[in-house]
């Protein structure tokens, strides 16, 4: 069954927040709504965008309906209003992912952000071509979308592998997401039967971030199972 987290994504780092992206990170894999919402105040410009997106995730695992629906909220604004100012892939990006999120969430919201979310990743792509982010997001939304509509699995896996060869450039601020991509290459190849290599992926992204709860769930469910 395919899982209702919509994970990726990008950052401007700034030097007067009070978390890094690391710290917003390490805050989710631990599911730590309390402090994803103290950094989604106290962080500023993309930092708060993305803390709200992570908040947002999180707070839909546990079922908190209208803290999703405000985090998301959140992390939109923010976004818009940083894109307003300048365009960079990495915005372009999370926004996309933001509006993904929007839509696996309210079907009835594709009509609205389905193509915005086609233009940012194609702008983005556009802009950075060999971000890694960008092809991760690319990855879920291909995963989300029926082949019929230019999505699918294979898609979703070969964006997903992509971003896992591009996360091997030298990188000098926005590295994250590694582990992420591994995941998604995964559960594509869950969905297509292949559980196996599925659980190597889940494996790999666990060699790449030891503390990353998503694979760690993941594989624990399996190990349940059998």
């Amino acid at each position: 069954m395919k899982t209702l987290l919509l994970i990726t994504s990008l950052s401007l780092v700034s030097h007067h927040s009070f978390a890094d992206i690391k710290d917003i990170d390490d805050a989710a894999n631990t599911m730590n709504i309390s402090q994803l919402a103290q950094y989604s105040q106290n962080t500023n410009d993309y930092e708060q965008a993305y803390a709200f997106y992570r908040l947002a995730i999180t707070a839909n695992i546990s079922g908190q309906r209208k803290q999703t629906a405000d985090s998301l909220n959140q992390a939109q604004n923010t976004l818009e209003n940083l894109l307003s100012a300048q365009a960079t892939a990495d915005s372009q990006a999370l926004l996309a992912a933001v509006y993904g999120m929007q839509i696996a969430l309210d079907n009835n919201k594709g009509a609205e952000y389905g193509m915005k979310t086609a233009t940012l990743l194609q702008q983005a792509t556009e802009l950075e071509p060999n971000n890694p982010r960008v092809s991760l997001v690319k990855a879920i939304n291909a995963f989300y979308t029926p082949s019929v509509f230019g999505g699918g699995l294979e898609k979703a896996q070969s964006f997903a592998s992509q971003a896992i060869t591009l996360y091997d450039l030298p990188c000098d601020t926005i590295c994250w997401g590694h582990a992420e991509a591994y995941t998604w290459r995964g559960l594509a190849k869950q969905e297509q039967g292949d559980l196996t290599a599925a659980m190597e992926d889940w494996q790999a992204a666990i060699d790449i971030d030891p503390h990353y709860g998503w694979a760690i769930f993941l594989l624990n469910q399996q190990a349940v199972k059998q």
